[in-house]
């Protein structure tokens, strides 16, 4: 997909009244979203090649070894809705909208995700406790990924 379409894809979207957008184009594949919605991602493995040594990643990424679902509870996520730029604060050197142990209400504040000049507000959807923050100000991060890792109370 060329850049100028995609800007262009993205730029139509934002000023449209579309809450979601997917677009296919041979193997790629686009999904824009709006509203800020917790987006879960399933994260790829791949197997090593055939023959090939343990423990060596080839270039690859290697599984990793989760904990049984009975002895550990995965903790909810919230993820980027849009590729952007992360920032913990809405001015440099001020406190983070949140950080680890906080008590979040619904509709408060996370972050801000800079996307092609625009400061989009990420609020919280419900009631949680912020267990982690995965982005640190200034780090790009993709449609998906993980941003704050929570607990709904």
């Amino acid at each position: 997909m060329n850049e100028k379409l995609l800007f262009s894809l993205i730029d139509r979207f934002e000023e449209g009244s579309l809450t979601e957008l997917e677009y296919l184009n041979g193997d790629q594949k686009l999904v824009l979203k709006k509203g800020g919605a917790a987006i879960s991602v399933a994260p790829m493995t791949v197997a090593a090649p055939q023959g090939a040594p343990q423990g060596v990643s080839h270039g690859l990424p290697l599984q990793e070894d989760a904990p049984h679902a009975s002895t550990a509870e995965k903790p909810d996520v919230i993820t980027s809705p849009l590729v952007a730029t992360f920032y913990a604060s809405n001015v440099p050197d001020a406190p983070p909208f949140v950080q680890a142990g906080d008590q979040v209400k619904k509709g408060q504040t996370l972050c801000i995700l800079e996307a092609m000049k625009m400061m989009n507000k990420l609020d919280a959807e419900t009631d949680c406790e912020i267990l982690a923050v995965k982005a640190r100000p200034g780090d790009l991060v993709e449609f998906g990924q993980v941003l704050f890792e929570i607990k709904k109370r």
